[in-house]
């Protein structure tokens, strides 16, 4: 399978980029990333704010949702599967826990509700691969409230990559885990697991690491704008907010943070007269620049050269931060592999020659018989302060190509909640190297705190030469064409204007100041 388009058109050559504009980099005035109209869209606060970490419990719990859903349920993703379990482990006929069938069941018991599933166009060509039938023929097999579409509206070898279930304007799911078949599996990431397989097949697939996240409240409506938009973008039709339904909250769902400020940041490719967003890459990074001690990253590529240089800038400086980055060992399709893979064989290179002080890891998470753990996750947690969550990977495409949402939340000093926050950020970034690593979170904090609060060394003496951890990433050797791929960015060229000189600026002065 391809993700993020990378097989669709790519192989033309990419718009040029847009000329520089006079537009705004994150100002630190007052110690705060997330700056609407800068970083971010918006932000909102949620009621409720839930993380999933990978699909099982997710899928689960979108079910259950869907079934309670009063007027509208919004599909807004890169891919779609109407054929997939969305809960197998419960006992039950596996064609009643299909997605298709959960749809049809929720707009047949509820005569007020609809459903739309958008999905990106040449998604479908993936879906065909997967011998399932082009989303637009669903339509004639479902209920009319129940509308699948595609959207065409985008650049020439572009995608559309968010992956966003709004449910009546007061739920909303956004993150890395899109709808579609290979996505599921549990946090045990067992080498073979039973129920991890595509549908009407036996062939069982390997281990998935994914993460998303749900809010409620102003945040799930803002989401909801931002998933209308896109709709009637993709179709032409227009959708009013949903208005009288109560706040909602999907049963057994466990909350992470409640009554908490969420930032929403996009990629929008400039397009049909719309123009060019990338609130997302000014977050990059306004993270870089601004991190203290560590920057921890889950992405399923590590092929964005402008955020490498950055990362190299940082780690040159002798009391700069740690980058801890997890990826997949290599990427899930042939095209992938020539574009994301050779990128990151070279940028590793430009990474490790600044890296003098030994404060870069590029890891690989391993189930317990070794085999190899896909990281589809984009997840950032900047020190303890900030917990990125969404749809973005790091790639030249997620930056300023395809559409993207990603939502944040941040612990601002002087705010009366900052420890709580900032423990939910240090206590979701322990759970997940605790996953990967095999051991409980409080393991993991123990190490960061026996080593001076280094999580690259924490890391370093919790790694297992057998069973489930992590293991150090090494790159293969380029061939002359790989690496002139790589060289030349041909399959994944810069869409934005570079914005490192004067974010780096303005957030080092503000840290000397802080020192000071």
């Amino acid at each position: 399978m391809i993700e993020s388009a990378d097989a669709a058109g790519t192989t033309s050559r990419a718009p040029a980029v847009p000329a520089p504009r006079t537009e705004p980099v994150p100002r630190p005035t007052d110690d705060t990333l997330l700056v609407p109209g800068e970083t971010c869209w918006r932000i909102e606060r949620a009621d409720r704010h839930a993380v999933f970490v990978d699909a099982a419990d997710y899928f689960a719990t979108l079910k259950r949702a869907v079934l309670a859903a009063g007027r509208r349920v919004l599909f807004i993703g890169w891919d779609f599967d109407p054929r997939i379990r969305m809960d197998p482990r419960t006992p039950g006929r596996p064609r009643e826990d299909r997605l298709g069938h959960v749809l049809e069941q929720a707009v047949a018991a509820n005569p007020r509700l609809e459903i739309g599933v958008l999905q990106w166009d040449l998604g479908m060509v993936v879906a065909l691969n997967r011998r399932m039938a082009p989303i637009v023929l669903l339509n004639r097999r479902t209920p009319d409230r129940l509308r699948f579409a595609v959207d065409t509206h985008h650049p020439l070898g572009g995608a559309h990559h968010q992956k966003i279930v709004v449910i009546d304007d007061c739920l909303a799911f956004a993150g890395g885990i899109d709808v579609t078949a290979d996505r599921w599996d549990t946090s045990e990431h067992r080498d073979r697991h039973p129920l991890r397989h595509r549908p009407h097949s036996t062939r069982l697939r390997g281990p998935w690491h994914d993460v998303t996240s749900l809010v409620s409240g102003p945040a799930a409506r803002a989401l909801g704008d931002l998933a209308r938009e896109r709709w009637e973008s993709g179709t032409g039709e227009h959708l009013d907010p949903v208005e009288d339904v109560e706040a909602c909250w999907p049963e057994g769902a466990e909350t992470f943070l409640t009554d908490v400020d969420v930032a929403i940041s996009r990629t929008r490719p400039e397009h049909g007269g719309a123009e060019l967003v990338h609130e997302i890459e000014l977050l990059w990074l306004a993270v870089i620049a601004a991190a203290r001690r560590t920057v921890y990253i889950e992405t399923q590529y590590f092929a964005n050269r402008r955020i490498a240089e950055a990362i190299a800038d940082r780690l040159g400086e002798e009391d700069g931060p740690e980058f801890v980055v997890l990826n997949p060992l290599t990427a899930d399709s042939w095209l992938e592999v020539k574009s994301m893979d050779t990128a990151r064989a070279k940028l590793l290179e430009l990474v490790r020659e600044a890296d003098r002080y030994d404060r870069f890891r590029l890891l690989v998470p391993v189930a317990e018989g070794r085999r190899p753990i896909y990281v589809h996750a984009k997840v950032t947690c900047l020190d303890d302060r900030l917990l990125r969550i969404g749809s973005s990977n790091l790639n030249n495409r997620s930056m300023g190509l395809d559409t993207e949402c990603d939502v944040s939340i941040e612990a601002r000093n002087g705010e009366p909640r900052e420890e709580e926050l900032r423990a939910a950020v240090l206590g979701l970034r322990h759970r997940l190297l605790g996953e990967h690593l095999g051991v409980e979170p409080e393991r993991v904090a123990a190490a960061v705190e026996e080593h001076g609060g280094s999580l690259v060394r924490a890391i370093d003496a919790l790694m297992r030469p057998t069973g489930r951890s992590l293991v150090p990433f090494e790159p293969p050797e380029l061939d002359p064409v790989e690496r002139f791929l790589a060289e030349t960015e041909l399959l994944d060229a810069e869409h934005t204007p570079n914005r490192w000189r004067r974010v780096k600026q303005a957030f080092a002065g503000r840290r000397r100041r802080q020192r000071g």
